[in-house]
Order: structure tokens, then sequence, then C-alpha cells
């Protein structure tokens, strides 16, 4: 994996596929190519086509200047930016592949699970492999095939041939005119333009020219020209029209405005984003909450005894807030799984049990296996995701979007606080189904709508968050601890360090420090506590004096107004005062600053950090 983009059409094809590759970035990536056909004339006159490919190691500046040096007009291409599984980060590795004689060029996401198998096959057939990769079988078993077959044929007798999880775009030059793609269990997005056509595995790539887009699922295949395109079984057979979609955002939304990057807009973006999440869906007088998306499962949900939420990361912090919110008011009971774990264990799932799973990008590849073993089994299965049209909000039963707007930066923080709210407006939801009282579903809901706005307090303090981080940027160790609705805020915050500033974090339960990680406390081992006025404010303060007694540093972020703790600490930051269920939602915005404040002392890219992709569409 990680960036797909293809286009066909009108325009200089070079143009739009960089433009692609360069909105495709903020996914993580170590190398990028183009592959672009070409046409020459031979002596009768006759064009022969040919394809151009170039590649190169790092970012797509370094493809950009390769491509500089060359004259490449095109209106047929594919290109690519590689995130390494198979094999390091190199030019032989980089897609586009092709086949050993030229027959075709391909860009692949995913992972080929029977690449081994099908290369030896290709060995003994006298095929010579160039790269390391399990993307280069694709292309040699389509250049294989077309010895003796049309490139349509071949593509399509090759994807009855792959195991595993892929999208995959191929050009030809016997084909000149036209693209192939097929998908399996990795996105892929069709954007539909004037007399021009834009494949990508994100709509990030393609909205710059189009907001006009048709989402290819799973086992399906598209077929290109620049007359039109065809949706297509993997047996070749043509599927009927599918209805074309707005895009909600366009290309201006994922622009920087201003901010040194875009994980700092998108935090500063909090307060707008979180009033978008909730417009519309707040019915205060009568302490009720409207989720249309639930609508047609609402009845399901009222027989419901007992959720499982499932995520991967972030996603996963913010299911375990969750479970606190809908088990102390909504009277369920929750258990929470790693995406990458639910399926591959026995869970206790019946007809009154309801699989939610939690997801930026719609896309992740675990989360959404999830939600098919969930489906095997006949339950229930709703999605919380960020992105419109993905394949878990097309795959589950019903769901909740964020409505967050684009979210670039690879470390994930408008995505998250926006779950949180989507959870709190599900708790009043399901818990107004059941036992909540009138007074207490208005009084949430009351406080969720003045989040936004003390959200921007704490930014407004942005200065004091930073001064703070700075202090702490040269250490390479710390603990986060926090107890109850804040002990998954620790867990998150443990995580944005370790994401964008490579610190060795740890997210802890205060109450576990001293059974074993408490051995770990020294003069070089700081510890940010989350020790809000809440209904474990005193066993927090206990851990602070745990911590305190071994001669560790002690970051508080306490509740403003607070006296006691502020006295025991080196540093304290504060929060508003709010509901204790909501508390998550404030207290994470200091740690979104910290980590990124800590990152960018050390001059690091914080947008993307190494080794790790936006949308892991891989198991």
């Amino acid at each position: 994996m990680c960036g797909i983009v293809g286009y066909i059409g009108k325009k200089d094809a070079q143009e739009v596929l960089l433009e692609g590759l360069k909105r495709l970035e903020y996914r993580g990536y170590d190398s990028s190519g183009i592959a672009l056909m070409k046409d020459k004339e031979d002596l009768s006159e006759k064009k022969q086509f040919f394809l151009k490919v170039i590649k190169a190691v790092g970012k797509v500046m370094c493809l950009e200047e390769k491509l500089s040096k060359e004259k490449l007009s095109s209106h047929i291409g594919i290109a690519h930016t590689r995130w390494a599984t198979h094999g390091k980060p190199s030019e032989k590795n980089a897609h586009p592949h092709q086949d050993d004689g030229g027959y075709v060029a391909i860009v692949h996401n995913g992972i080929i699970e029977n690449y081994k198998e099908l290369k030896e096959k290709l060995e003994k057939r006298g095929h010579t492999f160039v790269s390391e990769t399990d993307s280069e079988v694709i292309a040699q078993c389509i250049g294989d095939k077309m010895k003796t077959k049309s490139f349509e044929e071949a593509f399509f007798l090759t994807l009855k041939e792959l195991r595993g999880a892929y999208a995959v775009v191929a050009v030809s030059p016997s084909d000149p005119e036209k693209i192939l793609a097929a998908r399996f269990s990795s996105p892929l997005v069709l954007g539909v333009g004037k007399e021009e056509y834009i494949l990508a595995s994100d709509v990030s790539a393609l909205v710059e020219y189009t907001d006009k887009v048709v989402y290819i699922e799973d086992n399906e295949a598209v077929l290109l020209t620049p007359q039109g395109y065809s949706l297509r079984t993997f047996s070749n057979r043509a599927k009927g029209e599918r209805k074309i979609e707005t895009l909600e955002w366009s290309s201006d939304q994922a622009k920087k405005e201003g901010f040194a990057h875009y994980m700092l807009k998108e935090i500063f973006q909090q307060p707008h984003a979180l009033t978008d999440t909730m417009r519309g869906r707040i019915l205060l007088e009568e302490g009720m909450v409207r989720l249309g998306g639930l609508s047609s499962v609402e009845k399901k949900l009222r027989n419901i005894t007992k959720i499982v939420l499932v995520g991967c990361g972030t996603a996963r912090c913010a299911s375990l807030v969750g479970e606190y919110m809908i088990e102390e008011y909504a009277g369920i009971s929750v258990e929470v799984e790693y995406a990458h774990e639910f399926r591959y264990k026995k869970s206790l799932l019946d007809k009154k049990t309801a699989v939610i799973v939690l997801s930026q990008s719609g896309e992740t590849a675990d989360t959404l296996a999830s939600v098919r073993e969930a489906k095997r089994k006949g339950v229930l299965t709703l999605g919380i995701v960020n992105v419109v049209g993905s394949t878990i909000a097309r795959e589950t039963d019903a769901g909740i979007y964020n409505h967050a707007g684009p979210e670039i930066a690879v470390a994930s923080t408008k995505a998250f606080t926006s779950q949180l709210i989507v959870l709190a407006l599900l708790t009043v939801y399901l818990g107004r189904q059941r036992g909540m009282s009138l007074v207490m579903g208005k009084r949430i809901l009351r406080e969720i709508q003045t989040l936004p706005r003390k959200i921007q307090s704490i930014l407004d303090d942005a200065k004091k968050i930073k001064k703070v981080a700075e202090k702490y940027s040269a250490f390479e160790s710390m603990f986060f601890l926090g107890r109850k609705y804040n002990y998954p805020v620790a867990l998150e915050g443990s995580i944005k360090l370790k994401e964008i500033s490579y610190i060795h974090a740890e997210g802890l339960a205060t109450g576990e420090l001293k059974h074993g990680p408490i051995a770990m406390i020294d003069k070089n081992f700081p510890s940010f506590f989350l020790a809000l006025n809440d209904s474990v404010y005193e066993k927090s303060v206990t851990g602070i004096e745990e911590v305190k007694a071994r001669s560790g540093k002690t970051i508080a972020l306490v509740t403003k107004g607070d006296k006691k703790v502020s006295k025991m600490v080196d540093d304290v930051l504060e929060i508003p005062k709010t509901l204790e269920m909501l508390t998550p939602i404030l207290s994470v915005i200091p740690l979104q600053l910290f980590s990124y404040y800590i990152a960018s002392k050390r001059n690091l890219d914080v947008d993307k950090p190494r080794n790790l992709a936006k949308s892991v569409t891989v198991e």
C-alpha cells in the first residue's frame, strides 16, 4: 500500500497524477512512481504505444524532479505512493510494476497472500522477477496470459488467481485507451469528471477535479475508456449503473490555511468540527437525540442487551470511553475489542447484541473484517465513521457519520473527539430508550452544546501548553496516567506522543502504577497525570504522591480552579469543568497539543510520521 491514482481524459495525465499523489502524501509512504501511456510513429505512420515508467525513493518531489527532465505528454496513466510491506524502500520495489515482457503496468494496494505460490509457478514458466514485492506477481500474471489472451481477458483471469486484499489498476500498450481496475478489501473510488475519469484509493486525490464519485465495491472491477466507464463482476460481466454521489468536502478544506502543519490546523478546527458533528442531532427540550442513520434499526436497538465496541489504535481508545458512557448512563453491558483480534476469538454474540465499529477512514482492514464476521453470525452491525460512502459505512446495517471534515495528518485529533461526541449522543439515544430521565437527557445534551466553546478556551491557552511541552521535549520516556473516563485518554495521550515524537510512552490506569510500572520512575522518567476533579480525584492524588516520593517529575492536567494538585506537581495545565462523562473530550486537547509541540521542537515531520499510514488497509 499506500496511495493509488489513475487518469484517463483530455488533461495532461502527468499533471493530474502528480497532484493526486501530493494529496495522498498524508497517508504515509516511502517511494512513488508513475506510468504514462506514450505513442511513437513508425515508418508506416501507424502509432505504436509504449509505457514510460519512472520511479523515485523518498518524497513525491523527488519523482517530480525526475519527471521535469523528461518530455512526457500523455492523457492516460497510473501512479502510486508506496509504504513498504514486502521489500525495503527502493526504486525496484516502488510501483508501478511491469511484467518482464512489457505487456502491462500495474499499481496495487493490499497484500497478495499467495504471491509466493504464484511467483514460483511463473518463474518455472521462465519469468524473471526484479522486485522483492508481492505486487509484481500481479503484473507478471497478466503479462504471462497476454501471450495468448487480450489485455482485458488476461486481467480478469488473473483476478481469479489472487488471494488476499487488493485494489489494483492496470494499463497496457496493447490496449492503449483502456484502464482496468478491481478491488477486494482495499478501497477504490472513481471520480467522474467532464470527459475524464480519475481512479484513486482516497477521495482526497480527486477533489481538485470533481466532486462526483462512484464507490467501487468489493468483488467489483471497472473498465475505463475515454468514452465512459463500465462496472464489471470479476467474471467480466457488466453490472448495472450505480448512482453517482456528490462529495461533501472540497479541495480547499484539505489545505493548511496558514498553520505550520495539518495536525495543528486539525487540532484548532475541533470547536467547529464538533459543532458540525452535533448539528441537527440534539433535541434539547425533549432531552432526546436524532440520529437519522439509526432510524432503520431503532426497534432492534430497543431490545439489545449487549454492545461490542470494536476499533484499532485511537478508535479503540474512543471505544473505551464509550464503554464507560453507555454502561453508566444507558445501562447496557459493553465490551471493547481490538478489531484485529475480534474475528479470531469465540465471541459470545446473540440476537440481542450489537457490534459497533469505529474507524476514521471507514476502510480499516481489520475493522472491516470484524463487520463481516459479525454479519456472518447474524448480529446487528453499526458503524461510526468520518468518510461518507466508505466501505464500512456501506457494509454495516446502519451507522452514524462524524461529519468532522477531512483529516489529513496521520495522527488523529478531530476524528477522535468527534467519535467521542457521537458516542455521547449515542449514549443519550440509547439511555432515553431505557431508563434515562428527561432531566438527565437535557443535562447531558446542554453540556455537550457547551463543549466547542470550552475547547476554544483551551486552544486560547496553547502558548502555555507549548512552554510546558518544550520543557519535556528532551526526555525519551514518559507515563500518561488516568482513571475511569480518563484512563482511555491516558492511552490516547501515549499513542499521540509515540506517533509523532518517537518518544517511548505508556498509558496506564493510575491504580496500576504500584503493580510494576513504578519501578521505571526516576528523575529521567516524567509522569503526566490526568487528575481532574471527578469521582476518582483522591485516587489520582495518591498516584502523584507515589511518583514524587521516588523523585519523578510530574505534570498534571487539572480542572480549572484546582489548588491541591497544582501545589504538588512540577507543571500544571487546566481544562474547564464539565460533566465527568464528557471530560475526555476536553482533557485530550492539551495532550494533543503537548505531543504536537514536543514533535515540533524535535524538528520531526509531524503530519507524516515514519513507518505510519493514515488508513491501514491491510491486516
